[in-house]
């Protein structure tokens, strides 16, 4: 009898100490779990729109009107602005306003 409680207590103690890692790592929350604060709710869903889909026969419809075009003395003057604020020399505000303007 001797012979089996031996290896029977050698399991055990196997056992106990395998088992101590496992419940190492457990954690536990610090302090009283009913102060601890609900998640907040969920954000709604996002709204899902079904895009307009074009029949047949139907003629598309412009959307965009063409705005009149300004002088080019404004154009060239707002970006010659631009380039100064970009912080470009005088040299490369002349090359970039004459790109910008013609565009």
């Amino acid at each position: 009898m001797r012979h089996r409680s031996i290896p029977f207590a050698v399991l055990v103690g196997i056992a106990a100490l395998s088992a101590a890692p496992v419940v190492a790592q457990v954690i536990g929350v610090p302090g009283n779990p009913a102060l601890i604060t609900p998640l907040p709710p969920a954000p709604p869903p996002p709204r899902i729109e079904v895009p307009v889909v074009p029949q047949l026969g139907d003629l598309p419809r412009q959307q965009n009107v063409p705005q009149a075009r300004r002088s080019f003395s404004d154009r060239i003057t707002d970006c010659l602005q631009d380039g100064a604020a970009a912080g470009l020399g005088p040299n490369d505000r002349a090359t970039y306003s004459r790109a910008c303007a013609n565009r």
